[in-house]
């Protein structure tokens, strides 16, 4: 006989907390489309010609390739025809790219689905995940406008989902860029640094230093300094930020243009009603992907940093390059879901939800059977969730597998109520059992679900 068990790096849940991970998804849903993103999905699989664009590399020894047991057998050269995508962005710029034609630009378009790595098996690191991505793809150009709407979005997400206090924090690859060609760092260098300054909040100043002087670098000590102290800004506060922004003096034409397009995402920021509280400059982020540009997103929750980001992205220029000779710039954030759920059920931030199951119909006896469903229909057509116990057990199991499946109410009906035309309703939230009369049943506990929601969103 097999032995069950699962593969590691996957998140397998048992039901309430799978109806919690759900209640976030959904979260996150609403949200994206409150701010008039479209939904997309793309296939699981992509070909593998069309997904692994840049040969080698980390990405690429952590796909996994899809192959029929028929083409094992054939065991053909090359690469198999088919992989699993590794992250929602690729996927995005082949369906942009292909169905460029059809689409409404700017094209406004969030996508929750699960991908795919290779990563080496260790708690909280995961091979199968959901992300949560939104992006605002442009023809040919898309305004730095945009580059303040997706923190309005991250803010209205996490205030929704009530994980605890955040911040946005923000910096921008121009400024960085500018201030690197003014120390004179200039071509690949730029690049190389950037990596290491994104590094800061991990290996600390002193490692990061020490390698900015090293083999590779072989930065001056001055120009070493000017980078430390540069990326050690932070601000506090709307006006901070923009005092911080202006006590950067004036640089090269890029250093400022990246600096104009910070104020106006703050200016847009106020305008938006976004708590000032929840965004903040950060100018040792750079986000060590290559194909950002502009401005750059990380969010974290502020009292577990040891989580990391959250939320991140950023704005990048040409999305669909390997796919098409359109310029498609882009802006986007993407929210590493199972990853953030683990660990928020590790800090105690998330709890197992009570059973999306509003009402347990229970069954005292099988003369009562007829009458149980057609009752369980008509609360299910007023709105509420219901299971009906289809065999009769005794009352007590009855309620033990209500209480264990985190079911609130159970209905009851014996000889006694149906002669006063009544029911008796056990609230096992409170330990309290009360009678109603069966015309309002439907009604009573509509309003005692509502009260509960209420409830739990104060608290």
């Amino acid at each position: 006989m097999i032995k069950p068990r699962t593969p590691t790096g996957v998140m397998e849940l048992l039901p309430r907390d799978q109806i919690a991970f759900q209640r976030m998804l959904d979260t996150i849903r609403q949200t994206f489309e409150r701010f008039g993103f479209l939904p997309v999905e793309t296939p699981v699989m992509e070909l593998s010609d069309v997904l692994l664009t840049k040969s080698g590399g980390e990405t690429e020894r952590q796909v996994y390739f899809v192959q029929s047991t028929g083409a094992l057998e054939k065991q053909a050269e090359g690469l198999p025809e088919l992989a699993l995508r590794f992250d929602l962005t690729v996927p995005l710029a082949r369906y942009v790219a292909e169905h460029e034609h059809d689409l409404a630009f700017p094209f406004r378009r969030y996508q929750m689905q699960r991908v795919y790595r290779g990563e080496r098996a260790q708690r909280g690191r995961f091979r199968e995940f959901y992300q949560c991505d939104i992006d605002v793809i442009g023809k040919d150009s898309l305004s730095p406008r945009f580059d303040a709407e997706l923190p309005a979005v991250i803010a209205a997400v996490f205030e929704r989902l009530a994980i605890g206090e955040f911040t946005i924090q923000f910096n921008h690859r121009k400024l960085l860029r500018g201030f690197f060609e003014g120390l004179g760092i200039l071509g690949e260098a730029q690049m190389l640094v950037l990596r290491e300054l994104d590094k800061l909040d991990k290996r600390g100043a002193d490692a990061v230093r020490q390698t900015l002087a090293g083999e590779g670098f072989g930065l001056a000590a001055d120009v070493i300094e000017q980078l430390m102290a540069f990326s050690q800004v932070r601000s506090q506060g709307h006006n901070d930020a923009l005092a911080k922004l202006d006590a950067l003096g004036e640089g090269t034409a890029l250093f400022n243009e990246g600096r104009d397009e910070l104020r106006t995402v703050l200016a847009q920021l106020k305008a938006l009603g976004v708590d000032e509280r929840r965004y903040a400059l950060n100018l040792s982020i750079a986000r060590g992907l290559d194909y950002y540009t502009g401005i750059v997103y990380e969010t974290t929750l502020n009292a577990y940093p040891q989580i990391g980001s959250i939320c991140s992205g950023g704005r990048y220029e040409n999305l669909a390059g390997h796919y098409t000779k359109s310029k498609l710039p882009g802006v986007g954030i993407s929210i590493g879901l199972t990853r953030l759920f683990f660990q928020l059920q590790d800090a105690g931030l998330v709890a197992t939800a009570d059973s999306s199951v509003d009402v347990l119909l229970a069954l005292l006896d099988d003369a009562g059977l007829e009458h149980a469903l057609a009752l369980s229909q008509r609360l299910r057509a007023a709105g509420l969730n219901v299971e009906t116990q289809l065999e009769p057990r005794k009352l007590a199991k009855q309620l033990q597998y209500a209480d264990k499946a985190g079911i609130r109410f159970v209905v009851m009906r014996g000889g006694d109520e149906a002669t006063r035309g009544v029911v008796a309703v056990k609230d096992l939230r409170r330990g309290e059992q009360f009678e109603v009369a069966e015309a309002e049943v439907a009604s009573a506990l509509l309003v005692e679900r509502e009260q509960l929601r209420s409830a739990a969103g104060k608290a």
